[in-house]
């Protein structure tokens, strides 16, 4: 049987069980027909066959990251990005927004995402009254680069009915003077209802859904489990965006919406739309709910305080009463659940849901996850391994964070995103980028995985370190267990879909503290060469 592409010569790391490394790659219409030597698979060579040369380059599954928000990630290319090196101050970004405002038509949202007040050079976050110096006729609206906190100008409160008689939402906080006025900056489930009203137009959600899926390809990214987005509207446009090909990366799409998504996880029960109902492209993934907050903001909910601050524990969405109804009843309806919990307290909470509702209805291969799981201490490692839980862990966060996380949780960043303690145990945890939070990358993603290093140089938990080969199984094969689809994909194997990434060196051989760098060459979705490195 001839291929229709052979890829020969190169350094391919096939993430089977015992991760062998082969030199070549045979596929045939949308799956691996064969690998193995170069020898051996021009064997497969025909008269129509393209042959790719890899030169010693390393070819790979296609990256799988576990959780990102692929249209938040895509919309905020059409707003400002606080990620610009010219933005330093609260300055530099009111003259940005400035310039954005002047090209939008009054009434409509004037949009900034990125922003970190421990990197800008005041340290602060802008006040309403100075964004209402941009425009009082657009609502302004700038989210913090953890997507739990943000900024907005007055017009933005007044659509939003928040002022100086507003109490606090349960989970959240609506940031005052000294007079009892609100500054604009809303914390959590405040700036999670006021992202519900900032919405984009469908045509905007549709052009930021393909800028996304277009990044990803070009990273070697080939799946992502989509964390929510924008409402129950987010995924319904997103499946019309893959049916007319303009989201080429495969989803595996959590029920999810970033404000009440406890109301959007029972919508669905009472629908029918089960976990696994789709197909290669896109399916469902678990129901999943907010349990706390930012491990960045900080307000992560925590079982001691602060290091930075002893009387802060952080904020919590739910009592665990109401965390075991909303998701013990999804799981008692044959769902996968997970929900985000960044601090100790949040994820202990989970397991307690996920133990009691296993006691209540047992399942076996139910694969409950943890997204982020961010504080996992070795107490709540044994749980997750007696449970059989996936842990959805963030190994970037470290590199762009990890000076806040020594500061705010002191010697707990030795247990943070516990990559090496999840593979002792035998815990099968997938990488994620959560992007738009931080670089989607998977390269940067395997990079902080093994060096655990932050970008001010200093080692933060290299406890926690593992080894490439390690890494590159949790951003493959791991990812596909996570949602059930390790027999399809993650490695390259005979019979598995044809989802591949050819990178620019042989990563390796590459030196550890060079594997960020790394450029992807091309990548290929089922079968087909969907990007090409100029």
């Amino acid at each position: 049987m001839s291929a229709d592409f052979v890829f020969i010569n190169g350094q391919v790391i096939t993430v089977d069980q015992r991760n062998t490394v082969v030199e070549a790659v045979a596929v045939k219409g949308n799956r691996i027909l064969a690998a193995g030597s170069t020898a051996n698979i021009k064997t497969f060579i025909g008269p129509h066959t393209e042959v790719i040369d890899l030169n010693g380059r390393s070819l790979l599954p296609g990256f799988i990251d576990a959780h990102l928000h692929l249209t938040l990630h895509g919309t905020n290319q059409l707003a400002v990005s606080c990620k610009d090196p010219h933005i330093e101050s609260i300055g530099d970004l009111l003259t940005a927004l400035k310039q954005k405002a002047a090209q939008t038509p009054p009434g409509q949202w004037v949009r900034a995402w990125g922003f970190n007040n421990t990197k800008i050079k005041e340290k602060r976050y802008p006040t309403r009254w100075e964004l209402d110096q941009i425009s009082t006729e657009h609502p302004i609206m700038i989210i913090r680069t953890c997507g739990h906190i943000s900024a907005v100008n007055s017009k933005a409160l007044e659509i939003a009915g928040i002022n100086e008689h507003t109490p606090d939402p349960d989970g959240g906080k609506i940031e005052r003077d000294a007079s009892g006025i609100p500054t604009g900056v809303l914390v959590e489930t405040a700036h999670m209802a006021m992202f519900e009203k900032a919405q984009y137009t469908e045509a905007e959600l549709r052009q930021g859904m393909k800028l996304a899926s277009d990044a990803f390809i070009a990273a070697g990214i080939t799946s992502v489990h989509d964390a929510g987005g924008y409402g129950p509207e987010n995924m319904r446009v997103l499946q019309q965006a893959i049916q007319d090909g303009d989201v080429k990366v495969r989803v595996y799409a959590m029920i999810c919406s970033l404000n009440n998504s406890d109301l959007f996880v029972q919508r669905m029960i009472d629908a029918g739309i089960l976990t696994g109902c789709g197909d290669e492209r896109f399916k469902i993934g678990p129901a999943k709910v907010f349990i706390d907050g930012s491990s960045s903001g900080p307000t992560i909910a925590t079982r001691e305080g602060y290091t930075s601050d002893p009387d802060n524990y952080g904020i919590l969405y739910y009592s665990q009463e109401e965390l075991n109804e909303i998701l013990g009843t999804a799981h008692e309806k044959g769902y996968q659940i997970t929900a985000h919990a960044q601090g100790d307290r949040a994820i202990e909470m989970l397991l307690n849901c996920i133990e009691q509702a296993l006691k209540k209805h047992l399942r076996t291969n139910h694969r409950h996850r943890i997204e982020h799981a961010g504080v996992s201490t070795p107490d709540l490692i044994q749980r997750m391994k007696k449970l059989n839980v996936v842990p959805i862990p963030n190994p970037p966060f470290i590199y762009e964070y990890g000076d806040g996380y020594i500061t705010n949780y002191g010697a707990r960043v030795n247990h943070m995103f516990p990559a090496r303690d999840f593979i002792d145990q035998g815990i099968i945890a997938a990488g994620s980028s959560d992007c738009p939070v931080t670089d989607y990358n998977p390269l940067m993603g395997i990079f902080s995985a093994v060096n655990r290093v932050t970008q001010s140089g200093v080692k933060a938990g290299e406890n926690q370190a593992v080894s490439v080969m390690e890494a590159i199984r949790m951003y493959t094969w791991n990812g596909a267990y996570a949602s059930f689809d390790e027999h399809i994909k993650g490695s390259i194997e005979p019979g598995k879909l044809a989802d591949l990434v050819v990178l620019h060196q042989p990563i390796l051989d590459v030196p550890p503290e060079e594997i960020k760098d790394v450029g992807v060459d091309m990548t290929m979705v089922d079968g087909e060469i969907v990007y090409h490195a100029d």
